[in-house]
């Protein structure tokens, strides 16, 4: 579906829309995505600035950092 939707975002925000899904294509559950999206944005709300503290952080909660995920 995001393919169709895609289409019509103006061009300009193509590529943070395609960041984007990269970035939570590790994450399996909705309660993950929730919980990243929701860390980001709380995260920056304050100043809008994000400590490197912060991003090690997010950076972990995508699997960005630290190594593949471990099956449960």
């Amino acid at each position: 579906m995001l393919g169709f939707l895609i289409k019509f975002v103006p061009a300009e925000y193509k590529g943070w829309v395609e960041l984007a899904k990269r970035m939570t294509q590790r994450l399996d559950t909705k309660e993950e995505r929730e919980k990243a999206a929701t860390y980001f944005l709380e995260a920056q709300q304050s100043d809008g600035m994000i400590t490197v503290s912060e991003w090690s952080k997010f950076g972990s909660m995508l699997g960005i950092l630290g190594g593949p995920k471990k099956n449960k």
